[in-house]
């Protein structure tokens, strides 16, 4: 990875497949990316992957800012479950690394970065309510209210994965859940198999089979469309939200957000009640796709610096890390 000689911060978005890291300087400029395969096999193999990548750059960074999936502790500085990455579940990634190397660290929910990516410098800047939902092998997102991430009363704000997509569904069924049934990649998957395609992951072709007006294509993606619409709705008949932004690489997909806002509109016409007393938010494709949580994390670091809020390691906790210093 060649870099800037000047020191930068270095973004590390850890995914259930591939880990980007990029060097960002202060104002949200990227310098220059990477990415590696994720280990998976153990917490000591996927650390010391981490640590290779901040030994390259060492010289040239003052911070480094994690995106991490899971529910994350922000005031003990801990990853819970770990989402795709369950092995990850209680690591205190951050105090590692600041034990490490002495350097200031932040750390952030996946889906709570892109939120912030769009909050400081995307189509939520200057939003003082608003949402991102962001579209891919599940659905995440995060919430923005009176100019602030919300991280509800366990860390679970905005996690939007755990919402009920269907009441009368059988037990155990994913798709009770959003995590299923707002799955971009299920809903590629899906209309794939229906036309026979060879390739199940082929987005491009079942995209091209959407705006060509196949029937069975058509129907599926008319159909994800109203549950992303449904979703959209329940969140702001409660939090009565000014725009919601929607990201995810197929966001991309010029088809997405207007067929979203013509199933709003379906639903608001299907309810009087809904039309008369629930206002019509903003519904806009976010500014950042694959690097959202890049940026994200850093603007979470950033915020703590300023706001001081970095936590302080205590004796404890460099006996409890000591075992991956080396």
């Amino acid at each position: 990875m060649n870099y800037e000689p000047d020191k930068d911060y270095l973004s590390i978005d850890i995914g259930a497949t591939y880990t980007k890291y990029a060097l960002i300087d202060h104002g949200g400029n990227l310098k220059v990316k990477s990415q590696f395969n994720t280990p998976r096999d153990s917490v000591d193999t996927f650390l010391k992957k981490i640590y290779d990548v901040i030994n390259e750059v060492l010289p040239n960074i003052k911070g480094v800012a994690f995106s991490v999936p899971g529910r994350i502790d922000q005031k003990a500085q801990i990853i819970y479950h770990g989402g795709a990455l369950p092995m990850l579940h209680g690591l205190s990634l951050s105090k590692i690394i600041n034990h490490r190397y002495d350097l200031p660290v932040g750390m952030e929910n996946s889906g709570k970065s892109a939120a912030l990516a769009e909050l400081w410098l995307g189509n939520l800047k200057g939003i003082h309510n608003g949402a991102a939902i962001i579209l891919g092998n599940a659905v995440d997102g995060g919430i923005i209210l009176n100019d602030q991430l919300w991280h509800g009363s366990n860390a679970q704000g905005g996690n939007l994965s755990f919402m009920l997509s269907q009441i009368n569904g059988e037990p155990e069924n994913p798709d009770n859940l959003m995590f299923s049934a707002a799955s971009a990649v299920k809903m590629i998957n899906g209309i794939a198999e229906k036309l026979d395609f060879a390739d199940r992951n082929d987005g491009m072709r079942v995209f091209k089979a959407i705006q060509n007006g196949e029937p069975v294509a058509r129907e599926f993606f008319e159909q994800y469309c109203r549950r992303i619409a449904y979703m959209i709705v329940n969140i702001q008949a409660v939090l009565d939200l000014s725009r919601f932004v929607i990201g995810g690489g197929i966001s991309s997909e010029s088809i997405l957000v207007p067929e979203i806002k013509h199933q709003l509109q379906l639903l608001r016409d299907e309810n009087s009640l809904l039309r008369k007393t629930v206002a019509v938010p903003e519904i806009l494709t976010a500014r950042f796709k694959s690097d959202a949580n890049l940026y994200g994390a850093l603007y979470n670091l950033l915020s703590r610096l300023n706001d001081k809020e970095l936590i302080p390691e205590t004796d404890s906790d460099k006996d409890d890390n000591s075992n991956h210093k080396n």
